[in-house]
């Protein structure tokens, strides 16, 4: 029964999809990691950040969001304040590239279709799925590639501003967390196995990445009924 109404409700959601609104555009920013190498900073973007965004707006209070964000994580012992840190003197460097979804609430209304400038902060959370490749260190400090890649699954937290800075235009800046349950992000947990002797740092905390950016949104649609929701 219940994967019953899941169908229904999901053919009554496409059939209903062109009287709401959406958007899409583009994410630029910045990214930095926060694990076992490298400075441990909360905010200090030193990679940059790209991606696509979509939007598709329930109500005024709230939307279903999406993205797709390419970045470097990069992690540098040298600039940590941890004194062990810099005189280990490691260093990382590897490519991400998430996918996220989920849910995006804002604190006042934001009715496109109503007249006028508007704004509004805004909180954001869902799951995230960082592909990444895998890599390790020798006890020399030299980092290897294992030749493998792996899919990091995280918990998106964003807060951020937005307003319409035209009618099919949407401006945004944000801060974004990426809390993940891998360890793997940095080289200090291997992903084989059988070099689990290589591992390093605190097991017990897993990485964290930021993203730090704007984004611009094209908005197209009817206007929706929001009395449903």
């Amino acid at each position: 029964m219940r994967y019953i109404f899941l169908i229904i409700l999901s053919t009554f959601i496409i059939n209903k999809a062109d009287a709401q609104i959406y958007e899409v555009g583009i994410f630029a920013g910045g990214s930095n990691f926060i694990g076992d190498v490298g400075a441990t900073d909360y905010i200090s973007p030193n990679q940059p950040a790209f991606g696509i965004v979509a939007r598709w707006n329930r109500s005024p209070r709230h939307s279903f969001r999406a993205s797709l964000i390419f970045s470097d994580l990069k992690g540098v012992d040298g600039e940590s304040d941890d004194p062990r840190r810099k005189q280990r003197g490691y260093q990382f460097d590897t490519s991400i590239l998430e996918i996220s979804a989920g849910m995006e609430f804002t604190f006042l209304d934001f009715d496109l279709h109503s007249s006028g400038m508007k704004g509004t902060p805004y909180l954001y959370s869902g799951i995230s799925l960082a592909n990444h490749d895998n890599y390790y260190f020798t006890p020399t400090g030299e980092y290897i590639s294992e030749g493998t890649s792996s899919w990091a699954v995280g918990i998106p937290m964003a807060l951020g501003y937005k307003t319409n800075i035209a009618y099919h235009l949407v401006l945004a800046a944000e801060i974004g967390a990426r809390y993940t349950f891998s360890d793997e992000l940095d080289g200090s947990v291997p992903d084989s196995v059988d070099r689990e002797v290589f591992s390093f740092g605190n097991t017990n905390n897993t990485d964290w990445y930021m993203f730090t950016g704007i984004t611009l949104t094209y908005t197209f649609g009817r206007r929706p009924c929001y009395c449903n929701f």
